[in-house]
């Protein structure tokens, strides 16, 4: 159970990290800036790509896709999903954020 646990975690530190590199190939650094400013997400070590959630990590995931959403529109939220296809397919269901489906 506990592999899970951890497993888990690092399939969403993967999309939190794959999220944010597909919006800094468009946008730049501002994709790093607007990261820190989701409540619950945490960017311990930018170079290494080493983030930390507080909370339900889905939640948190929501949170970021809506940030880019919010400044940037539809097609930030379309990135988003493209961007991690491959690593939503590993989640139950009921794990996959509602913003990648």
């Amino acid at each position: 159970m506990i592999a899970t646990a951890t497993t888990s975690a690092s399939i969403f530190d993967q999309i939190s990290l794959r999220i944010i590199k597909e919006q800094e190939l468009i946008i730049g650094p501002v994709a790093w800036e607007e990261a820190k400013k989701v409540s619950g997400f945490h960017i311990v070590d930018q170079s290494k790509g080493q983030v930390s959630f507080d909370g339900d990590a889905k939640e948190v995931l929501n949170k970021l896709v809506a940030q880019y959403t919010r400044l940037f529109g539809r097609a930030s939220t379309e990135v988003c999903k493209d961007a991690v296809q491959d690593l939503i397919v590993e989640l139950p269901k009921d794990q996959v954020p509602t913003s990648l489906k």
